[in-house]
């Protein structure tokens, strides 16, 4: 049996035992349209958002069935796979978002202006 040792690298189909078709998730282990997160997912931690990721980058779900199931754009989706491709996991961190992306780092929030009384 083929083992894959990178999420990095393409998501591929598992041969499996089961009559479940299954791909490689972001840790390794085998994901099935089971045990994707559920549609009226909310939260999206790293892991969540690597999984519909590998299972659209496998052949488990198309791009279309993956933004219909989770209600995302193609973009948001699109968002998701070119940071695991950049950055890897990391990448999908949402409150670190300004640090990966290209031109868009954090400008120093403007200082307050002392007040000058005018004339002064």
């Amino acid at each position: 049996m083929e083992q894959l040792h990178s999420f990095s690298s393409r998501a591929r189909m598992l041969p499996s035992h089961s009559p479940q078709p299954s791909v490689v998730g972001p840790e390794g282990q085998r994901i099935t349209l089971e045990s994707l997160p559920p549609p009226n997912t909310k939260r999206w931690v790293i892991r969540r958002k690597a999984e519909v990721v590998a299972a659209v980058r496998g052949g488990l779900l198309t791009l279309e069935d993956a933004c219909q199931r989770y209600a995302l754009t193609v973009e948001e989706f699109l968002s998701w796979q070119r940071a695991i491709e950049q950055f890897g996991l990391p990448g999908l961190r949402t409150t670190r978002l300004q640090d990966y992306r290209p031109g868009t780092l954090r400008a120093a929030a403007p200082r307050p202006v002392d007040a000058v009384p005018e004339g002064a």
